[in-house]
């Protein structure tokens, strides 16, 4: 492995919207894999990641553009202070590219930003529709993007200097730069934005075949055209794998609007206090434990649940019980390296699972599924529930309610991962999440 770290800068991780700086577990032990130490990676945790419906108008449990470019401002200034450095690396996702962007062109970053890369910008909005809710960050035609969008310079540029600036996007498979509104509800209605929608006159744009909203981020070849960009060079491995591993992260929870009761829940990114996890070691081939309980713990303030010292070849189901949460089974695949970033996420029961016996969701964080690209089976069947051919990758999660009344195995493989846990009863409050890490 190159030891390089001492001459490479801080990178800093922003997520999309709704989503935490989980999804960056992968790029992150790509980097490490590839000479930066791990303390010079920092991902952030939006508090509430969901953008607002209108970006002036308070909402519970959302965040304005001006919101996340000061949190986002803040975790920069905090990463210099305890690194020294004198300049970061900003590496967003989807929302996250919107936050860097507003940073470095209005709140004085482009004097401490190197380098910004933006996998699935929504940098000319998802629709560009004019009247269609222009309030809305992600609308092409408000006022938000338009004054991000404009000339910075004789050329046009939209770009703000002296960052360099690159984005990666897909050719045709980003579910939010579409000609079409089939995403958005409103299928057959001109979006007025292109697939080239994420590209940014003045920067570097890179285009994928294939790849879908969230793999212009957390995919090996997403992280070869960061790291290239980055380096000037091409990586020279993959992901180096250790042999013990410690794993932390947070508990977080679901927020509910006591205001209006019909918006049901939205995430956050705060700690879920007084919630337990329980980890267990499961035989890699049925899925039941081996064993006593490897690590326990009540979430406290700030919401981690580790350290646990982990085996990298090993198997592990994470156990959440909370109150007004169903104790969510979340069944992983082994984890190469260590990495603080393995959050977790209770379920609350839907009223439409109730009914069945037992509930296992298939998700998969850093991609979505799709059906003319993809090798996947879930519980034997090659056809997974609501991803159909022809639609593209849009569906990240997908669930089976089964009629089993007793326990069993169940399995799922997406191109070559393999996950397999249990099934366990609804009408006890239990549910299962097969988690996908590639």
């Amino acid at each position: 492995m190159p030891s390089q770290s001492a001459k490479l800068p801080p990178l800093i991780f922003v997520h999309g919207n709704g989503d935490s700086a989980a999804l960056w577990q992968t790029s992150m032990w790509r980097f490490e894999s590839n000479g930066w130490h791990p303390d010079s990676l920092h991902a952030i945790d939006v508090p509430y990641p969901l953008a607002r419906d209108a970006d002036p108008k308070e909402q519970v449990g959302r965040s304005s553009t001006s919101d996340h470019m000061n949190f986002l401002k803040s975790e920069v200034e905090a990463v210099m202070k305890k690194t020294g450095a004198k300049q970061v690396v900003l590496i967003g996702n989807s929302r996250g590219g919107n936050a860097i962007r507003n940073y470095i062109c209005n709140a004085g970053g482009a004097q401490v930003v190197s380098h910004a890369v933006i996998g699935g910008g929504t940098s000319h909005g998802v629709q560009a529709i004019s009247g269609l809710n222009d309030a809305n960050e992600f609308s092409g035609a408000g006022p938000f993007l338009k004054q991000l969008n404009a000339p910075k310079n004789d050329k046009g540029d939209e770009v703000c200097g002296p960052t360099k600036w690159l984005t990666i996007r897909s050719d045709n498979n980003d579910k939010f730069a579409q000609p079409d509104g089939l995403w958005l509800g409103m299928k057959g209605r001109a979006t007025l934005v292109g697939f080239d929608g994420p590209e940014l006159k003045g920067a570097t744009n890179v285009v994928i075949p294939r790849i879908d909203h969230r793999e212009t981020s957390f995919t090996q070849v997403s992280f070869n055209a960061t790291y290239q960009f980055l380096t000037d060079q091409k990586p020279a491995y993959n992901i180096i794998e250790q042999t013990q591993v410690q794993l932390n992260g947070k508990v977080f929870g679901l927020g509910q609007d006591p205001s209006n009761a019909a918006s049901g829940n939205y995430v956050n990114n705060l700690a879920l206090n007084g919630a337990k996890l329980e980890v267990f070691e499961i035989d890699s081939t049925t899925g039941k434990r081996k064993g006593n309980m490897a690590h326990q713990k009540t979430i406290g303030g700030d919401g981690s649940w580790g350290p646990f010292q982990a085996s990298s070849k090993a198997y592990y189901e994470f156990v959440v019980q909370a109150p007004g949460y169903a104790t969510t089974h979340i069944y992983r695949s082994p984890f190469a390296r260590s990495s603080q970033i393995i959050h977790m996420r209770p379920e609350r029961m839907a009223d439409a699972d109730k009914a069945a016996q037992a509930v296992v969701s298939l998700t998969r964080p850093r991609g979505y599924f799709d059906a003319d690209r993809d090798t996947m089976s879930f519980d034997g069947k090659s056809d997974l529930p609501g991803i159909t051919k022809g639609t593209g990758a849009g569906n990240s999660n997908v669930k089976l309610r089964l009629s089993d009344t007793v326990q069993r195995s169940i399995s799922a493989d997406f191109n070559g991962e393999k996950l397999i846990g249990l099934t366990w009863p609804t009408a006890q409050g239990h549910t299962t999440v097969l988690e996908l890490t590639y």
